[in-house]
C-alpha cells in the first residue's frame, strides 16, 4: 500500500513519537516511521474542539481528520480536572487563562485560584480521551485514561507540559515534570488511552483485516 496508512490529527512531535513507539512491532509489514504521520504531513486542517467532553473532542478530531486525508485517523483531547473546581478547567484547560496555550499563565492563574485550599482538598486527575476513525465513518472508537493526583503549591521539575509542574500523582514524591519520561509513558493519562485503543488500530492496520 503505498502512502501513509495512519495519521496523528496533531502537529505535536511528542505525541506522534508516542504512537509510533506504541505501534513499533505490531502491525506485520507497518514501518511506522514511513507509514504512521502527523496531520501537517497530509496537509490536514486544524479541528475545532467544539464538543463539550474530550471524547467528544477527540471524536470530532479524529473524523475530520480521516474524511480530509483518507487515511485512518487517531486524535486525542486531554485536560486537567481539578475536585474543587467541579471539574475546570477539564476542556478549557489549554486556554484557562485566555490565550490558547500558554502554559505558564494557565498554571499560574491555576494556582492564585487555588492558593487558600489545603493540601487534603487539592486532589485531581489528568484526563485524556483517544480516538480511531475512518475515512467511510465505519470505524468509530474512543478509549479514556486518567492519572489521579494531587496539586502542589508550587511548580517543581522542568520536564513535561502543560499542569505537568504541579500534579503529583498519587503514591509519588515528585511531581510529573520531574519523571523521565518513560516513567510518565508508564502511568500517564495519554499512555493509558493510546494503550487501550492500541488493539483496535492494529485490527484495523492489520493485512488480514476484512
Amino acid at each position: 500500500m503505498s502512502g501513509p496508512r495512519l495519521v496523528l490529527a496533531t502537529h505535536n512531535q511528542g505525541k506522534l513519537r508516542e504512537l509510533r513507539e506504541l505501534l513499533r512491532g505490531q502491525v506485520p509489514g507497518l514501518d511506522v516511521d514511513v507509514d504512521v504521520v502527523d496531520a501537517g504531513a497530509l496537509d490536514a486542517p486544524d479541528v475545532k474542539e467544539t464538543g463539550l467532553t474530550f471524547a467528544e473532542n477527540s471524536r470530532l478530531k479524529a473524523a475530520a481528520v480521516a474524511a480530509f486525508t483518507g487515511v485512518p485517523a487517531v486524535a486525542d483531547d486531554s485536560g486537567l480536572a481539578v475536585d474543587v473546581l467541579g471539574g475546570a478547567p477539564g476542556i478549557f484547560s489549554a486556554r484557562w487563562a485566555g490565550a490558547h496555550g500558554d502554559d505558564t499563565a494557565n498554571l499560574n492563574l491555576l494556582l492564585a485560584q487555588l492558593a487558600d485550599i489545603e493540601g487534603a482538598h487539592r486532589g485531581a486527575r489528568f484526563v485524556c480521551a483517544a480516538s480511531l476513525a475512518s475515512p467511510d465513518g465505519s470505524l468509530d472508537v474512543v478509549e479514556e485514561g486518567t492519572l489521579e493526583g494531587t496539586l502542589l503549591s508550587a511548580p517543581r521539575g522542568d520536564g513535561g507540559f502543560g499542569y505537568d509542574p504541579i500534579l503529583q500523582p498519587l503514591g509519588m514524591d515528585k511531581s510529573c515534570a520531574e519523571l523521565s519520561g518513560e516513567q510518565k509513558n508508564a502511568i500517564s493519562h495519554r499512555g493509558q488511552a493510546f494503550r487501550a485503543l492500541l488493539p483496535h488500530i492494529i485490527k484495523a492496520l492489520s493485512p488480514e483485516r476484512h
